[in-house]
């Protein structure tokens, strides 16, 4: 039986409703190398759906978030484990500017960052597997196939 990987990503928003999209570096291994989507993180042991949503804030963005409530959950058979990630819909708590890439090495970090109004941007990623991508768009009634 695979193992189950648990993961959480992040929908930020600002006052104009734009939402907080990160890009991958290129050099990095995988489908989803230089594409943009959310920023996510893996849950750790003991850890809840919440609370990894907060770390995204801390080790992928450098700020703190308020998390307003779950978008939607989706499940992907990759090739050596089942994914299971939730899409939680976040804002900055006042004053916090998200700043990329953060220090920690030990995790993908991101090389861009953006604010858009655009859900286009998240089609590369959507078509290549991006479970996030995916999530907020469905929940938007947006066909990324098409």
């Amino acid at each position: 039986m695979k193992q189950i990987k648990n993961s959480v990503a992040l929908v930020i928003k600002n006052y104009e409703q734009e939402f907080l999209i990160v890009k991958r570096p290129e050099d990095e291994d995988g489908p989803l190398a230089g594409v943009w989507g959310f920023p996510a993180i893996t849950i750790k042991d003991n850890e809840t759906e919440i609370d990894a949503a907060h770390r995204i804030g801390r080790e992928k963005l450098g700020i703190n978030v308020e998390i307003k409530g779950k978008i939607g959950d989706k499940v992907a058979d990759r090739d050596s484990y089942i994914l299971h990630l939730s899409d939680y819909e976040g804002a900055t708590v006042k004053g916090s500017v998200p700043n990329v890439p953060q220090p920690d090495t030990s995790m993908t970090q991101y090389v861009e960052l953006k604010y858009t109004q655009d859900p286009k941007l998240l089609f590369p990623a959507a078509q290549k597997g991006s479970l996030c991508s995916q999530v907020f768009l469905e929940s938007i009634g947006l066909d990324w196939n098409t």
